[in-house]
C-alpha cells in the first residue's frame, strides 16, 4: 500500500548539504547545494506568520542560509513542498481544523503549475489567501 502524504510529510529524513561538481539551474558549479526534507518545508512554512507570504524563491534562499548552504535544491524544494501540501490538506479533509494544518497557501501561489497540481485545487489556496489578506497575485 503506497504512503499516505502525511506519512511522506513525517519521514525522518535528514537533509544533506552536497558540493555540486557542474552547474545545475541556478546554482553554480563548486556551490554548497542544501537537499532539504519534508520536515524542514513543513517547519519553515509553519513558521510564517498570519496574513504573510513568502514564495518559493525566498524560501529556498532563507532555507541555504539557515543551514549554511550557498543554494537550496530547487528540484528536491518543489517535490517536497508539494508533499507539505498534500500532506496539510489530507489532515484539513480528514477533519484537522483549518487553524492546525500546514498554511501552504502562504508559500504556494494561485495560478502556479504546483497550484493546480495540488488535490485542494487552485480555489482552496486563493479562498485562504484572501482570508488572509494575502495579495492575489
Amino acid at each position: 500500500m503506497p504512503k499516505s502524504w502525511i506519512e511522506k510529510r513525517d519521514c525522518e529524513k535528514s537533509f544533506q548539504i552536497k558540493i555540486i561538481n557542474k552547474t545545475f539551474a541556478d546554482i553554480p558549479e563548486g556551490s554548497k547545494m542544501l537537499i532539504v526534507s519534508p520536515p524542514i518545508i513543513d517547519d519553515y512554512i509553519k513558521n510564517i506568520s498570519f496574513s504573510r507570504q513568502s514564495d518559493l524563491k525566498t524560501m529556498r534562499k532563507d532555507l541555504a542560509l539557515t543551514y549554511n548552504a550557498h543554494k537550496t535544491c530547487p528540484v528536491t524544494t518543489g517535490i517536497f513542498l508539494r508533499i507539505v501540501a498534500e500532506a496539510a490538506y489530507e489532515e484539513f479533509l480528514n477533519g484537522k481544523d483549518i487553524g492546525f494544518i500546514t498554511p501552504f497557501w502562504r508559500v504556494v501561489q494561485p495560478g502556479t503549475k504546483l497550484a493546480h497540481k495540488l488535490a485542494c485545487g487552485n480555489s482552496f489556496i486563493v479562498k485562504h489567501r484572501i482570508n488572509e489578506g494575502i495579495e492575489i497575485q
